[in-house]
């Protein structure tokens, strides 16, 4: 028997996202600053909720912001195909356009916001990060800012604009990572927006975004409880070691758990977790089966 090294605590609901920002659309551009603002503020503290998995949940947000980019792009996969790819196709293979997209967001949350961590981002120049990375501003505008710029030198670096434009603005307000919020909440129709409309469009995607953000990490708080409150009735070998990849990432299929154990316990050990209401069967098949928080 163990006991991981955060054990289970009480989960208090964190206070509900502001309703004054979150309804309707604010169309004045000042107006639609504030409720960002109050927006990012309800996120800040939603983030240091005690026992949240913050690279789970960069790594949730990743997945969807590929799945949005993706759709922006005109392709057809959505996040249940996307997380297939990125799941199951094995070391070596080609993953695919779609594919190239949700790996460029995964590797990105994992990255310092530096220009060394993001100089490696597809179709952009490395001095184009560099510049764009030492913008100044208010924080959602010098992202919008640096959308425009990216999207005017590299039309097609949709990705790449995008995974800047958020490190751009986790930059401004602090945070370590990129915590994708403009590519989840803009529209197609936004990328072909500049200079004003652009940053309103972005200032309502961050309301958006930061609303669906700090209600998914209330969530994983609550579900990481749960699988820590298990933990003590697991006995497998490897099951502790297992249950960290858990809440480190968004999916993995059994056989990403046979460097731990045996294909067999890995399946054996999921299936448990499932039936003890720690984890979740996620794609409703009886094979290539998905497992995830």
């Amino acid at each position: 028997m163990f006991v991981l090294s955060h054990p289970e605590r009480s989960t208090p609901s964190w206070p509900a996202a502001p309703g004054w920002a979150v309804t309707g659309r604010a169309a004045d551009p000042e107006d639609a600053a504030f409720c960002a603002g109050a927006m990012l503020a309800h996120l800040q503290g939603a983030m240091a909720q005690p026992g949240l998995p913050l690279a789970l949940w960069r790594d949730r947000l990743a997945l969807e912001a590929a799945a949005a980019t993706v759709r922006l792009s005109g392709r057809p996969e959505g996040l249940a195909e996307l997380r297939d790819t990125l799941c199951l196709t094995r070391p070596g293979d080609p993953l695919g356009p779609a594919g190239e997209i949700g790996q460029a967001w995964r590797r990105a949350v994992t990255r310092p916001l530096t220009a060394r961590g993001m100089v490696h981002l597809p179709g952009v120049a490395p001095e184009l990060v560099r510049r764009e990375l030492a913008r100044t501003g208010p924080p959602v505008a010098r992202a919008a800012t640096t959308l425009e710029a990216v999207l005017a030198e590299a039309p097609r670096a949709e990705t790449a604009a995008l995974i800047l434009a958020d490190a751009v603005l986790a930059r401004a307000l602090g945070w370590d990572r990129i915590v994708p919020l403009l590519a989840i909440g803009l529209a197609p129709r936004d990328l072909r927006r500049d200079g004003d409309e652009l940053r309103l469009a972005c200032h309502q995607a961050v309301v958006r975004a930061a609303a669906r953000a700090a209600g998914l990490a209330q969530d994983l708080v609550r579900r990481a409880a749960r699988l820590h409150a298990v933990a003590p009735k697991l006995r497998a070998r490897g099951a502790e070691a297992a249950l960290a990849l858990f809440l480190a990432q968004d999916a993995l299929a059994p056989v990403a758990l046979t460097s731990l154990m045996s294909d067999r316990a890995a399946r054996r050990l999921c299936d448990r977790l499932v039936a003890l209401g720690a984890l979740r069967e996620l794609t409703g098949r009886d094979s290539f089966r998905l497992y995830g928080l």
